[in-house]
């Protein structure tokens, strides 16, 4: 009977442990629900980079492609009809301003002066033989007797005088010109240069609209330059170029700014700009394609700042200031691209915080937890 009443006692405790424990942990678990509760209703505050902005002076070197011509060129044309007679250079020949390059023949251009030559000899006869009779006539009208010589027979001796004189003076010319177009039968250099097309040889029969020979003057070349419109004013002070070629990867020529088109190309908005290079040496050659390098420099200061600090809508390109507190979107238009990062026009100013990624999704009046980057940090 006695065991039997100990064995109620211990049930009827490890009943009330079992009810009081389980009464605690409920209370313990819906304290933790309401401590996470209230943690999630509490506004969370995120870190974000951003740096200072600083005014900066922009420096580049840029490449541009670019092409030699020669600083004189020009097609040598028959301007009579005729066959070639002689032809006394090839291609590659260099030739002397004045040197006689080809000689055409033709038979009647020579018939024609030698018959203007008779003609002037004929007309200087008759012309003096009227002026001898008018300066006879009029000496006899001096004379104090009256009535040797009538008016009307001196003046026609005058005006016979002055036909013949005319008459003159007009095959005078007329040789003149036959001489002149006698010329055009040798074909001569216009320049010093090299011959690089011959298109006739000895014995061809060539118009007066046929070309003979091309000459150039590749003792200095013109390396000519299509210079991006946004290049345009940062490379003004740019009054040399280095530039190489294929033909020699490893050596430097340098070009010094002669004439610009003042001009931008609305096809290519692009200014043509031109150098002169020595070639005296004659190691370049007309035609081939250089690989420039020129020196961009604004004469102002600039504000470059990374590429990931731009962000870009359909609408519009800006940047996420820090004002207040509060991040802010400042519209921006971008400039030369830069090695240390890009170059930005808008409404800033040196001292103002920048993120340093900027992206629509942190809208305008956010704030967070700025954290401020160095700049040798920011590439």
């Amino acid at each position: 009977m006695t065991s039997n009443k100990l064995k109620y006692v211990i049930d009827l405790r490890s009943i009330f442990f079992g009810a009081l424990s389980t009464l605690l942990i409920s209370c313990s678990d819906s304290g933790r629900q309401d401590a996470t509760t209230h943690s999630n209703d509490a506004p969370t505050m995120d870190t974000v980079p951003v740096f200072v902005l600083r005014a900066d002076t922009l420096k580049k070197t840029v490449e541009l492609p670019g092409e030699l011509i020669p600083y004189e060129q020009t097609d040598l044309y028959a301007k009579v009809s005729g066959f070639v007679r002689t032809m006394k250079v090839d291609i590659g020949d260099r030739v002397h301003k004045g040197q006689t390059l080809a000689v055409i023949e033709a038979p009647e251009i020579n018939t024609q002066f030698v018959q203007a030559e008779s003609a002037i000899q004929s007309a200087k006869a008759k012309w003096v033989a009227s002026k001898d009779n008018f300066d006879r006539l009029f000496r006899a009208s001096q004379s104090p007797s009256p009535g040797i010589v009538a008016p009307v027979d001196l003046e026609r001796s005058r005006n016979q005088e002055i036909a013949d004189s005319a008459s003159y003076e007009a095959v005078r010319q007329q040789a003149k010109a036959y001489k002149e177009v006698s010329g055009y039968l040798y074909i001569t250099a216009p320049f010093d240069g090299v011959v690089t097309t011959r298109k006739a040889d000895p014995g061809a029969l060539v118009g007066s609209n046929a070309m003979l020979l091309t000459v150039q003057n590749n003792n200095k070349l013109r390396l000519r330059i299509a210079v991006p419109e946004m290049y345009v004013s940062s490379a003004s002070a740019a009054r040399k170029v280095q530039f190489s070629v294929d033909a020699y990867p490893e050596r430097v020529f340098t070009g010094v700014l002669t004439r610009k088109t003042e001009t931008v190309d609305p096809a290519t908005r692009t200014e043509l700009w031109e150098y002169g290079v020595d070639n005296s040496n004659h190691l370049l050659k007309a035609g081939v394609f250089a690989n420039s390098r020129i020196s961009i420099e604004r004469s102002g200061p600039s504000f470059i700042i990374p590429v990931s600090a731009i962000a870009t809508t359909l609408e519009k390109k800006f940047v996420i200031k820090v004002t207040q507190g509060k991040a802010d979107w400042i519209d921006i238009r971008q400039g030369i691209n830069t090695d240390s990062g890009m170059e930005v026009f808008g409404k800033l100013a040196p001292g103002d915080t920048l993120l340093v990624k900027g992206t629509d999704e942190r809208k305008p009046g956010t704030t967070a937890y700025w954290k401020i980057i160095p700049a040798n940090n920011l590439r």
